[in-house]
């Protein structure tokens, strides 16, 4: 991957993130800049927190078929909460959900782009 499509990756996380957060009343994105950020220290959570957790959960993600990863991502999220101050989660319901959508829509949009 060349910087031109990470920089391409990353504004398309970042506008995933953005229009997330505009979906859902308990999500709470300051600005696109501060979604950029979001999208920047979630990639890192996932890319070294995130594994640690999975190997971890390997029981309760097999015994629930894979749901329990849902779990792990609202988890990512609070976290994230917790790290910065311009994004803010209400609930762990709220980063439940706000993980599902983005999601959905960084696949959509990475699949577009």
């Amino acid at each position: 991957m060349d910087l031109t499509e990470f920089i391409i990756r990353l504004l398309l996380s970042a506008g995933a993130v953005f229009l997330s957060a505009k979906l859902l009343s308990g999500v709470k994105v300051e600005s696109y800049g501060q979604a950029i950020v979001v999208a920047i220290v979630l990639g890192l959570i996932n890319a070294v927190v995130k594994p640690i957790l999975v190997f971890l959960t390997i029981p309760i993600t097999i015994i629930t078929l894979g749901l329990f990863l849902l779990v792990i991502n609202a988890l990512m999220i609070m976290l994230v909460d917790k790290i910065l101050k311009g994004f803010s989660v209400k609930s762990f319901w709220w980063a439940f959900f706000f993980s599902i959508i983005l999601s959905v829509l960084n696949a959509i949009l990475q699949s577009l782009f």
